[in-house]
């Protein structure tokens, strides 16, 4: 098959995605990324900062049952990505980057296990993003399926922003480094994806989403991030700022997640407490930005981007 199937070529089929969401609570394989917590939060906070053109946008392009709530969907993704029908988004989820390089590099990094460019996180938040700045309230673009556009581009920043999905190669992102977290069985890469979390809403929660979402968007209006938080969704080039994005996963993979860590170790309030804060940030960061990219992609203002910049026309069939 041609490399780079999907970005484009399910337009027009939404009575087909409308039942396949009606099988996910069947056929639900083991999540990958953020946690289904994680995602929704990340979806939470950005539909709040969406300006009222981008609402009515996402709204129109959601399916009438979720009644409007995005976060209902961030994380369909990882439940239909091993499908035969969505294998080609498999490797779209995460950056395979060399180990101990500490360091993203776009022309390097973002390609699948066949050599196929652009199939990485990086390349699929700017592809799905070029697809939504195609949108146009009361028109159809047959070229694209933009309901399906906004589900994956809602996820994968959650993704590129997630630091262990910008992780080395051979451990897959940590995820063949075996440990304990506290008296379980784990792995690194799924403590970042959930178990700090978890623990998190166990210790200081009382298992309530609700009640760390609002402390996370405290932090965003009037807390420790406040002050940084306009940065967070600037942007003049969406290519340079995703860049950025994952260079700053892979950053704090090296400097938070790996370092320290061997396979065997039991990590505790050691290794938790200094790391819950920079998953919170991250959370809040993803939101902002996807925010940010979504305002962009709506505004009735801004150009269409080319839909081919990294001539992501289509994908592989190759799951990891």
């Amino acid at each position: 098959m041609d490399s780079y199937r999907g970005f484009g070529r399910f337009a027009n089929y939404f009575s087909e995605f409308v039942l396949l969401l009606a099988f996910v609570c069947i056929l639900v394989p083991r999540a990958q990324g953020w946690s289904k917590e994680g995602h929704t939060m990340t979806c939470r906070i950005a539909q709040a900062l969406l300006e009222p053109e981008a609402a009515e946008a996402v709204k129109n392009l959601l399916p009438h049952d979720v009644n409007g709530d995005l976060s209902a969907l961030c994380v369909w993704p990882d439940q239909i990505r091993h499908w035969y029908r969505y294998r080609w988004t498999s490797p779209l989820h995460f950056i395979d980057t060399p180990d101990n390089a500490c360091n993203f590099e776009y022309s390097r990094d973002c390609h699948d296990e066949h050599g196929s460019k652009d199939m990485c996180v990086a390349g699929a938040v700017q592809n799905f993003t070029s697809q939504l700045s195609h949108y146009t309230e009361g028109t159809s673009d047959r070229r694209y399926n933009m309901t399906e556009a906004l589900l994956f581009l809602s996820h994968f920043i959650g993704d590129l922003h997630q630091p262990m999905h910008i992780g080395f190669t051979t451990d897959r992102g940590g995820n063949t480094i075996d440990l304990r977290w506290y008296r379980h069985k784990s792995n690194l890469h799924h403590v970042w994806d959930r178990e700090i979390l978890l623990q998190a809403l166990h210790d200081y929660y009382d298992k309530d989403m609700e009640l760390l979402l609002q402390d996370i968007q405290g932090n965003i209006t009037d807390g420790v991030w406040s002050d940084d938080v306009t940065s967070w969704g600037h942007c003049d080039d969406i290519s340079s700022c995703i860049n950025k994005y994952a260079t700053e996963s892979i950053n704090i993979a090296c400097k938070w997640g790996y370092k320290g860590v061997e396979s065997g170790d039991t990590l505790t309030e050691d290794y938790f407490l200094p790391r819950l804060p920079i998953v919170e940030k991250r959370i809040a960061q993803g939101g902002v930005r996807l925010a940010a990219i979504l305002n962009r992609a709506f505004s009735s203002e801004s150009e269409a981007q080319p839909a081919d910049h990294h001539k992501n026309k289509r994908a592989s069939h190759s799951p990891t």
